[in-house]
C-alpha cells in the first residue's frame, strides 16, 4: 500500500510582507475599479491582541459584513491551527468549574473613505 504525505496548512504562517510599490498598485487598482467603495478599514491593537490571545488561536479571519446602519464593515474572528473559526472555547474558572463561552468576534472598526474619513493624505504614488 502506497503511503501519501499529508501536508497541513500552517495558518499561523499565512500572509507575507509586500513592497510599498505592490501595496500601492493593489490599492490604486481597487480604487480605480470601485471609486465609490470604502477605501480602507482600520482596527486597534487591543482587539487584535484579544482575539490572538485566545487559546489555540493561530490567526484572524476577516468576513465582509453589513452592520446595523447598513454600512459595509469587517467582522473578524480568531481561527485555530486547522483554519476553523473559534466560535466557542472552553474555560476553567477560578473555582475549578469548566464552561464553554463564546469566542471573540469583533467589529466596530473604522472605515476610511479617503475624503476626510481618516485618510486625508492618501496617495499611493507618494509611498516610495
Amino acid at each position: 500500500m502506497q503511503k501519501e504525505l499529508l501536508v497541513k496548512k500552517d495558518y499561523a504562517a499565512v500572509g507575507e510582507e509586500i513592497s510599498h510599490e505592490m501595496a500601492a498598485d493593489f490599492i490604486r487598482t481597487h480604487t480605480e475599479a470601485y471609486p465609490n467603495d470604502i477605501l480602507a478599514f482600520h482596527m486597534g491593537k487591543t482587539i487584535l491582541e484579544r482575539i490572538l490571545a485566545q487559546p489555540g488561536c493561530a490567526g484572524i479571519r476577516f468576513y465582509n459584513g453589513i452592520n446595523e446602519k447598513g454600512q459595509k464593515t469587517l467582522v473578524y474572528i480568531g481561527i485555530d491551527a486547522e483554519g476553523k473559526d473559534i466560535i466557542k472555547r472552553t474555560v476553567v474558572h477560578e473555582d475549578g468549574s469548566i464552561s464553554t463561552i463564546n469566542g471573540v468576534a469583533a467589529d466596530r472598526n473604522g472605515n476610511d473613505t479617503g475624503t476626510g474619513g481618516g485618510i486625508t493624505w492618501w496617495n499611493p504614488l507618494t509611498w516610495f
